[in-house]
């Protein structure tokens, strides 16, 4: 099965949408740019009437998925982004002045200045594309009502997820579901209140019952009601909001039932290409080499790979272990050796986890320790297509959500909810089998915890679930006590609650004046 071929979810932006979205979210310019036309003059409501066009349009709404990795600006890969202000991986580069921003909040010292700045201008162009492929959803046309309406919940599906990123990192953020007109501002509102306004949003999207619990393959990139399941479980999760915890656990008892998606058989091929789409992926970001379209010099918001590869691995590796390595390796994101040292021997998923190197010798960087990130190791035959700069074209998918993920949530929601505890332990078991490890005859919501850590070590959870943790009765793995100074003197600064919003960049506080900053 090859869905890399996918074009329809793997292409990138196109020309004649770009002067609507490239543009930054506040300004006070002129608004001739918002008159937009197709490049041969032909008005927007006369183009976007056939299922072609209208997917043209859709397709933009979901480019800017891509677009953290590298979107011409930096290297905001959101898997770094929730890793460094973990407790697994240092953050490593040549020195730490190396991505700053990193450095800064790997200490829980940022500011307006060295904070994650680029995101919001990702995900607000992504949400300004949704809105219009909403838009254009609702014109008259060729367009069968059915398509119409898939590509309706699909934009607002894909809508509440890049607002779901801005929450998670921002918190209280300008919230809006139409564009806007002069001055392009919206008002910025509480996190409390854009999680009010988000959660009914997917209620509504997933009573719809217009999204399938899973695409077929040749379709595979499109978010489906599985995705807004699970994207519903994480917002509720993590807001604490135990009240809704019967409604996340009934949709994670629907995944399960549903018989679309099972665990991989072997943990390793996970990670592999193969592994990409199998019947455990609920949803991944598609990447490719083959179609590359990125390159040095040119519009990073192209289509094509991933540099994330790039960004965690070795400098001056000399090659082996599938890699040709050389200078292409930067150095990001060392594995610290205390989260090697957490999997135990028989633990299948350490060897995938951890890409340990220690009797390799290559160009140490800052806070080396010769382990490296597994799950999204370089390997030769991942870029071996790229027509254009190979260091940034892997083809390694990004992972957001698989089944093992609904397994341990359903297992957390039943004991949150007084459920079954036999059951809980069962789905915990089904995660552990797969690693090689015993079964457990009880769970707590710390062995659920830890269950979490060494599956998606790695994935960018690990920091949202110590940050939720400090909402959860018997939890004693949270960001108070996990996220404090380190023995080797590189963290210096303890999480408090006050660091669970990162600051806002400076340049959007200047460009927008009624925003106000998170206390950070």
């Amino acid at each position: 099965m090859n869905t890399k071929k996918n074009n329809k979810i793997v292409a990138g932006v196109f020309s004649f949408l770009l002067p609507l979205s490239t543009l930054p979210l506040f300004t006070s310019c002129s608004d001739d740019f918002l008159e937009v036309t197709k490049p041969d003059g032909e008005p927007l409501e006369e183009y976007y009437t056939t299922e072609e066009t209208l997917n043209e349009a859709l397709t933009s709404a979901y480019a800017p998925l891509h677009w953290p990795d590298w979107d011409n600006k930096a290297y905001n890969d959101l898997t770094v982004d929730a890793e460094i202000m973990g407790d697994d991986f240092w953050v490593g580069g040549s020195d730490n002045t190396d991505n700053q921003h990193w450095h800064r909040l790997f200490n829980f010292a940022a500011d307006g200045n060295n904070t994650l700045a680029t995101l919001w201008g990702d995900f607000y162009s992504g949400i300004k594309r949704c809105n219009d492929a909403i838009k254009y959803a609702g014109w008259e046309g060729n367009a069968s009502a059915d398509f119409r309406k898939s590509m309706e919940m699909q934009a607002r599906l894909l809508r509440v997820y890049y607002y779901n990123i801005l929450w998670h990192y921002y918190g209280n953020v300008p919230f809006y579901l139409e564009n806007l007109s002069l001055p392009y501002t919206a008002p910025q509102i509480s996190a409390d209140e854009i999680y009010g306004k988000l959660v009914p949003e997917l209620e509504e999207i997933i009573a719809s019952n217009v999204l399938p619990m899973r695409w077929e393959a040749s379709q595979s990139g499109r978010v489906s009601q599985a995705f807004a399941m699970m994207l519903y479980a994480e917002m509720v999760m993590y807001q604490n909001d135990s009240a809704r915890y019967p409604q996340a656990l009934t949709y994670m008892k629907q995944i399960i039932a549903d018989g679309n998606y099972s665990l991989n058989p072997s943990f390793t091929e996970l990670w592999k290409e193969s592994g990409e789409w199998c019947k455990e992926s609920i949803f991944e970001i598609n990447y490719n080499d083959d179609q590359a379209q990125r390159d040095w010099g040119d519009a990073a918001l192209n289509a094509g790979g991933s540099v994330f590869p790039t960004l965690c691995s070795p400098n001056g590796w000399g090659g082996g272990e599938g890699w040709d390595g050389g200078n292409d390796g930067w150095g990001f994101l060392p594995m610290k050796v205390e989260t090697y040292n957490m999997y135990a021997e028989n633990d299948l998923r350490r060897e995938a986890t951890c890409w340990d190197v220690r009797g390799y010798s290559y160009t140490e960087r800052y806070q080396d320790t010769h382990i490296w990130h597994g799950k999204y190791r370089p390997q030769s035959e991942n870029n071996k297509d790229c027509p254009t700069s190979k260091n940034l074209n892997y083809n390694n998918n990004k992972r957001i959500y698989r089944y093992a993920e609904t397994l341990l949530n359903a297992a957390e929601l039943l004991l949150q909810t007084g459920g079954n505890a036999s059951e809980a332990a069962g789905y915990v078991n089904e995660v552990r089998a797969r690693a090689g490890l015993s079964a457990l005859a009880s769970v707590t919501i710390d062995d659920i915890l830890t269950e979490r850590h060494l599956e998606f070590c790695g994935e960018g959870k690990r920091y949202f679930d110590l940050v939720r943790a400090e909402g959860i009765s018997g939890a004693t793995q949270k960001a108070s006590t996990v996220l404090v100074p380190d023995t080797y003197g590189y963290r210096t600064n303890s999480w408090s609650a006050s660091k669970k919003y990162i600051p806002l960049a400076q340049s959007e506080l200047d460009a927008d004046p009624t925003l106000k900053q998170n206390n950070y």
